[in-house]
């Protein structure tokens, strides 16, 4: 394998970034810790002639407060928000995610936004962020927009980010009293394995142990990751304990479409969705009771 000869850009601003992606068209990609990008560009799964850095715009680093909630830069480093105060004190189900990604040296370079704009099926903060009600921010040429997560993602390695547009953060609102969340997957060995199948879910309980709203995400057994959204409403006003979870959690399974590859059948994926799905219920459970102590 090698890097095909490629133009390298650096610019300091969104809007310059913006204006060399518009400028080069489908021959440009966006470049930010490059753990996607560059292996993409080194087996010919993708082609390029310009690479255009973000790593020196500086608004797209670090985690800050948003409305409660938080805002993380897209150029933010996954070692950088698993080191974060205000993610590991505020949202721990995200450095639960974050921790099981790839080794400590992929996530010393790879960023939170290549994660979700890479748009790999497998990806591993995906999941956590669409059950916690995240929404990304977009910059294109001078305009900014925001949308929700479950509406970023189109097909594999495929979103709704156009030729000029930037992915500049991810915001995730606060997860207050009686919520709890937590991320389950399944790999086929520790490291760098990445997930055969994976569930993320969340829970809102009021009193009586009532099931107030929920959340069901499904990585790596879908086409993008997959809000199982029937599996979720069924739990909606019913007591959290393991019947309604075992339901819920066959319902995710039927949500589920994997494919069957060198990692493992679509019917073994479709079961392990099963097992994982009951699992982080449990553990959103335990976490959301804890928040009402």
């Amino acid at each position: 394998m090698y890097l095909p000869d490629v133009e390298l850009h650096e610019p300091r601003s969104l809007a310059q970034a913006s204006a060399l992606l518009s400028e080069h068209g489908a021959s440009a990609r966006v470049l930010a810790g490059g753990t996607d990008v560059l292996v993409d560009l080194k087996t010919a799964r993708t082609r390029a002639a310009h690479l255009v850095s973000i790593q020196e715009i500086e608004e797209l680093r670090g985690v800050h407060p948003w409305d409660g909630g938080i805002r993380i830069g897209a150029g933010t480093t996954i070692n950088e928000l698993i080191a974060s105060p205000r993610v590991r004190d505020g949202f721990p189900p995200i450095v639960e995610a974050a921790r099981q990604m790839a080794a400590p040296q992929v996530r010393a370079l790879a960023t939170v936004g290549g994660n979700l704009a890479s748009a790999v099926p497998c990806a591993d903060l995906p999941p956590i962020l669409l059950v916690l009600g995240a929404s990304v921010e977009i910059f294109s040429g001078e305009q900014r927009k925001t949308l929700p997560l479950d509406a970023f993602f189109t097909g594999p390695r495929r979103t709704v980010l156009a030729p000029r547009d930037l992915l500049t953060a991810v915001r995730v609102p606060q997860m207050g009293p009686g919520f709890g969340a937590a991320y389950a997957r399944f790999a086929l060995r520790e490291g760098n394995a990445i997930a055969v199948a994976s569930v993320a879910a969340s829970l809102r309980i009021k009193e009586k142990n009532i099931i107030q709203e929920a959340r069901i995400a499904l990585g790596a057994v879908a086409p993008v990751p997959l809000l199982a959204r029937q599996a979720a409403n069924l739990l909606v006003d019913r007591p959290a304990e393991a019947d309604a979870f075992d339901a819920a959690a066959m319902l995710a399974m039927r949500a589920a479409s994997p494919i069957s590859d060198i990692r493992g059948s679509a019917g073994f994926r479709r079961e392990i969705v099963g097992v994982l799905a009951r699992r982080a219920l449990n553990t959103a459970h335990v976490r959301a009771k804890e928040t009402l102590r």
